[in-house]
């Protein structure tokens, strides 16, 4: 399953399923945050009301997502529209069945 990228006024989105059935744990949310500090732009994951930094580890995780979740990346900033591509990329083989 490819991840569609939406641009918005002020920034671009991606949404993304989690279905690891072990949800969205250490290992992944290491992976995660480790990508995002590869860029300069602003990049946020989103579940339900709950907005954390897609830079920090411990905000990740705070997210608790189980398998079935559905988590928004948001991104703005220099370099967004790339980073977004790389990291719905990311996310999509982190989280996916096999990770």
């Amino acid at each position: 399953m490819r991840n569609t990228i939406t641009e918005h006024e002020d920034c671009f989105a991606a949404i993304i399923l989690v279905q690891n059935e072990l949800g969205l744990h250490a290992r992944p949310a290491a992976r995660i945050a480790q990508e995002a500090q590869k860029f300069r732009c602003e990049l946020r994951l989103v579940v339900e009301d709950q907005e954390v930094d897609a830079k920090s580890i411990l905000d990740i995780l705070s997210l608790a997502a189980v398998r079935g979740t559905e988590i928004t990346l948001k991104g703005w900033g220099d370099d967004a529209r790339q980073a977004l591509e790389h990291m719905a990329d990311t996310l999509h083989r982190t989280l996916g069945e096999g990770a």
